[in-house]
C-alpha cells in the first residue's frame, strides 16, 4: 500500500471521550459506519460525541471493492428493537443532528425503507429537536420505497454517487450512476422541503474534468450539498489508490462547486459523507424551507 502524505495524518483523540461513546454503542448493541467502514475520522467524531449509525447491518448484500463493510455474512432479519435503541443513543449522546445510514439490503422488497422510517419516527419521539439526516442506498430503483422515506420528513436526504461514470463498473459494479441521479431528482420532486446531498470519492483514477461533470450533473437534479473526499484503501484486497489529491485541488473543487450553486460544499482529503454533518443546521437557518 502507498505511503500516505502528511496531510492525511490524523491527530490522536482523547480516548476517555471516545471510550464513553463506544460504551454507549456497545451497551445499546448498535453498529456505526465509523467502525464498520474504518473511517479515518472516527477518533475526532467519537471525541466530539457523535457517530453515524449503521442500521440493518453490519452485513451488506453488495460487494463494492472500495468498501470495508462486510459482505460475506448473510444479512440478518430486521430487528424490531433497533429503532428504539438508536433513539436512546441519540438521547444519551444529546445529539443536535443525527446521521442514519445502512448497508445495502437488496434482499428486502423495499430495500429497508420501512426500517429507516421506523428509526426516524423513534428519534422524533425521543428527541423532537434533533435534525435527522439519512444516507440511503439506491433501493434498487424502488421509487415507492423512496417516497416512504421522504414522507417521514428527514431534514436531509443523502445518497452518494461515489465516483465518476467511467469508473462505475470497476468501483461500484452493482450500482448505476443514472439511477443515483434519478433518486436525487425524485427526492427533490417528492419533497421540495428536503435538503438533498451527495458525495464522491477521488483518487481512484478520475480526471478533474470528470469530477466537474459529476458536480454539474448533481446541480442539474438540484442537489444542495456535496462532499468530496480522498479514497483510502482499507486493505490489500480492496481497490488501490491511484492518486493522493492535494488539499489545494480539494479547495479548488469547493470553490467551483460553490460557484455552481451548491448551498454547501465540504471538500478536503479527510471529508466523508457525514463529516461535520451537523453544520447543516446553520445552513438550514440561512436557507430555510417549509
Amino acid at each position: 500500500m502507498v505511503v500516505k502524505p502528511e496531510w492525511l495524518r490524523v491527530k490522536a483523540p482523547q480516548w476517555e471521550r471516545v471510550g464513553s461513546v463506544k460504551g454507549i454503542l456497545r451497551d445499546l448493541e448498535l453498529n456505526t459506519v465509523c467502525e464498520e467502514a474504518s473511517c479515518p475520522n472516527i477518533g475526532e467524531c467519537f471525541n466530539a460525541g457523535t457517530a453515524t449509525f449503521l442500521i440493518m447491518g453490519p452485513a451488506c448484500t453488495r460487494a463494492c471493492p472500495y468498501c470495508d463493510i462486510d459482505f460475506e455474512k448473510k444479512p440478518k432479519a430486521l430487528d424490531p428493537t433497533e429503532p428504539t435503541r438508536l433513539a436512546e443513543a441519540v438521547r444519551r449522546l444529546n445529539l443536535n443532528h443525527v446521521v442514519i445510514t445502512s448497508v445495502n439490503r437488496d434482499d428486502l422488497p423495499d430495500g429497508g425503507a420501512s426500517q429507516f422510517v421506523r428509526c426516524i419516527e423513534a428519534v422524533r419521539n425521543v428527541s423532537p429537536n434533533t435534525t435527522i439526516e439519512v444516507l440511503i442506498p439506491d433501493l434498487c430503483g424502488n421509487w415507492d420505497a423512496l417516497e416512504l422515506i421522504v414522507q417521514s420528513r428527514p431534514e436531509v436526504l443523502n445518497h452518494n454517487t461515489e465516483t465518476v461514470p467511467r469508473l462505475y463498473r470497476r468501483v461500484r459494479p452493482q450500482g448505476s450512476y443514472d439511477r443515483s441521479l434519478e433518486l436525487l431528482r425524485r427526492a427533490r420532486e417528492l419533497a421540495p422541503w428536503i435538503y438533498t446531498k451527495s458525495g464522491i470519492m477521488v483518487g481512484l483514477g478520475e480526471t478533474d474534468v470528470e469530477v466537474q461533470q459529476v458536480m454539474r450533473d448533481l446541480r442539474a437534479v438540484d442537489c444542495d450539498i456535496l462532499t468530496i473526499g480522498q479514497y483510502l484503501q482499507p486493505s490489500a484486497k480492496h481497490l488501490g489508490v491511484q492518486e493522493f489529491v492535494t488539499p489545494e485541488q480539494f479547495d479548488a473543487w469547493r470553490q467551483w462547486g460553490e460557484a455552481l450553486g451548491f448551498l454547501q460544499v465540504v471538500s478536503s482529503p479527510l471529508t466523508r459523507s457525514s463529516y461535520h454533518a451537523e453544520q447543516v443546521r446553520s445552513l438550514m437557518e440561512r436557507h430555510p424551507r417549509q
